[in-house]
C-alpha cells in the first residue's frame, strides 16, 4: 500500500489527509511512534474490550514529510486487512473507529477531506 495525500480504510466513504499544521511533536503526543524508516505509525485496538486483543486494529501511517498517509482496519494479528463496514455485524468497531478519528481530526492531526 503506498502513502497518498487522502486516504481511507477498506469500505469507508469517509477520506482523511493529515493536517498542514501537525507536526512532528503533535503525532508524538497523541500516540505516533518513529518507526525506523522515519515515518510515524499508529496502531489501535477496535475491540469493545481493549484489553481482548481480539478484535480488528486500526493502522495509520503517516510519512516522513507529513503530507501523505496510509490507513488499514486489519486482523488482530496486523496480517490481513478487513472491511468493518461490509456488515452491521461490526457497528461497534465502526463506531470506536470514527471516535478515533475524530480525535485525531479534533487534535490537529487530520482533517476530512
Amino acid at each position: 500500500m503506498a502513502f497518498e495525500e487522502k486516504a481511507t480504510v477498506e469500505g469507508c466513504t469517509v477520506f482523511y489527509k493529515v493536517n498542514e499544521q501537525a507536526k512532528k511533536y503533535t503525532l508524538k503526543d497523541n500516540g505516533f511512534t518513529e518507526t525506523n524508516s522515519g515515518n510515524f505509525q499508529l496502531i489501535r485496538p477496535l475491540d469493545a474490550t481493549p484489553q481482548s486483543n481480539e478484535g480488528f486494529k486500526l493502522k495509520i501511517t503517516i510519512a516522513e514529510d507529513l503530507k501523505t498517509l496510509k490507513m488499514s482496519v486489519t486482523t488482530a494479528n496486523g496480517l490481513k486487512s478487513m472491511n468493518i463496514f461490509k456488515n452491521e455485524s461490526h457497528a461497534m468497531s465502526q463506531e470506536k473507529f470514527y471516535f478515533l478519528m475524530d480525535g485525531m481530526i479534533n487534535r490537529g492531526v487530520l482533517e476530512k477531506v
